[in-house]
């Protein structure tokens, strides 16, 4: 790692040259950020103790966990870093919580605060500052939760909680993101009338983790009918506390099996679920497609690569946490491709289509930005920095295309403790380098 005179701080990726078979590594991927918050979410709402194992560690979900103990659930590290026991309990009295760039954290936890008493405040990094909150916010209002937002449906906001929900009918347009429908049915049990809940818009993106979030609820006991499409009713009752153990994070996986195409190889990652509602469950298919070889030996997905990437048009409305990873292998392929469906990437950390179109036009590629994707035509790329927007995809899309074009320096590569601490010394490991604080060389 090197830090410029400007105060950038880059790590240069490391470049292989790809040759057929050179890599054969296992990369052991923690667990789920979605599921983890998720689950740390319900732990907190139950009618009892709670335990998650395999739970992933990362700013994202220690920040949960910190909003969570604010709103009064007990929550203590067991024998391993990945293993939370959760008392529940309840806050009264007036507390700050830290969103940070979490989404699930901003979006989750305002229907939990709701259940508290006193003044809530949500604030996070400035990148949270802009993103939408607007959808949740009036949800909330339309429950009967006093909520201050200035009118701007961003944070920081206030919650003054009562210690109780009404509940009932609400209509939320979740166009920009599907966690503004998952935010209110993970609170919904807990509300005195239970919640019907009605989608709005024209589009609803990243169903799958809806699907997930309405999976979790009923494992905890939770009734949910989802029979109309977007509409769901949850009907008011306890929350059992038991104990979990969270699946891999499948799309945290992508960038090392993606890897495979780029260089040549084999990677596997094991604990992959033969049935699961993470939207990385889309990756076997989608590279495939690409041009990897995929198989599924027991619970080890093995992806295997030739180098040779082809493009492809696809529609990732359904997984758009998976198209920095795709845009990345596109960037490298032999023919055009197409992203559809990711309109709602504009909200995420940073507008991820623009950011992606920015940084590989930059290398010297060819980007195109559509009303809801990407075209991406390959061109010769070349030796610059990547800038990550404090996204943490943005910064494994460009150790993606390093691995391809030597020179390439990522700028903030750090920012991948959001979701997956340590990525630096996962992808020199995978590629049979020591890890280093400094700077990782060619290979």
């Amino acid at each position: 790692m090197t830090t410029t005179s400007s105060g950038l701080d880059l790590w240069t990726a490391p470049t292989l040259t790809p040759a057929p078979g050179q890599l054969n590594a296992t990369v052991e991927v923690p667990g789920s950020k979605s599921l983890t918050n998720r689950y740390l979410v319900l732990a907190a709402l139950a009618d009892g103790p709670g335990v998650l194992r395999g739970a992933l560690r990362s700013r994202d979900t220690d920040l949960m966990v910190e909003a969570l103990r604010a709103l009064g659930a007990t929550i203590t590290q067991g024998s391993t870093p990945s293993e939370w026991f959760v008392t529940p309990g309840t806050s009264v009295g007036d507390v700050t919580i830290d969103c940070g760039l979490a989404g699930t954290v901003m979006r989750f936890i305002p229907a939990v605060a709701a259940l508290a008493s006193g003044r809530i405040t949500l604030d996070g990094d400035a990148g949270a500052r802009v993103r939408p909150m607007g959808p949740i916010l009036d949800g909330l209002r339309g429950l009967g939760v006093r909520v201050n937002d200035g009118d701007r449906g961003l944070l920081p906001f206030t919650i003054t909680g009562s210690g109780a929900v009404r509940g009932g009918s609400v209509d939320v347009d979740a166009s920009a993101s599907s966690q503004f429908v998952s935010g209110l049915l993970l609170a919904a049990a807990r509300f005195d009338q239970g919640l019907t809940l009605r989608h709005t818009g024209t589009t609803l993106p990243s169903l799958p983790h809806i699907d997930m979030t309405v999976a979790l609820l009923r494992e905890a006991g939770v009734e949910v009918d989802d029979s109309r499409p977007a509409i769901w009713q949850v009907r008011p009752g306890p929350i059992t506390g038991r104990e979990v153990r969270v699946e891999p994070d499948l799309s945290n996986a992508s960038p090392f099996l993606a890897a495979a195409l780029v260089a040549g190889g084999t990677v596997r990652v094991p604990g992959w679920p033969t049935q699961t509602t993470q939207p990385g469950a889309m990756v076997p298919e989608i590279f495939t497609a690409m041009g990897a070889t995929t198989s599924l030996d027991g619970d080890v997905l093995s992806v295997t690569g030739t180098g040779v990437i082809h493009g492809i048009d696809i529609d990732l409305h359904a997984g758009g946490e998976l198209a920095p990873t795709i845009a990345a292998l596109a960037a490298l392929a032999d023919s055009p491709s197409r992203l559809r469906g990711i309109a709602h990437l504009r909200g995420h950390e940073t507008d991820r289509l623009a950011a992606l179109a920015i940084e590989i036009t930059r290398l010297g590629g060819q980007v195109e930005q559509t009303s809801d994707g990407l075209v991406i035509t390959p061109r010769p790329l070349h030796a610059g920095v990547f800038h990550t927007y404090h996204d943490h995809r943005m910064a494994t899309a460009g150790a993606i295309i390093g691995l391809r074009v030597p020179g390439v320096e990522v700028e903030n590569v750090d920012t991948t403790a959001k979701t997956l601490p340590g990525f630096t010394g996962m992808w020199l490991a995978m590629l049979g380098a020591e890890p280093s604080s400094t700077d990782g060389p060619a290979i």
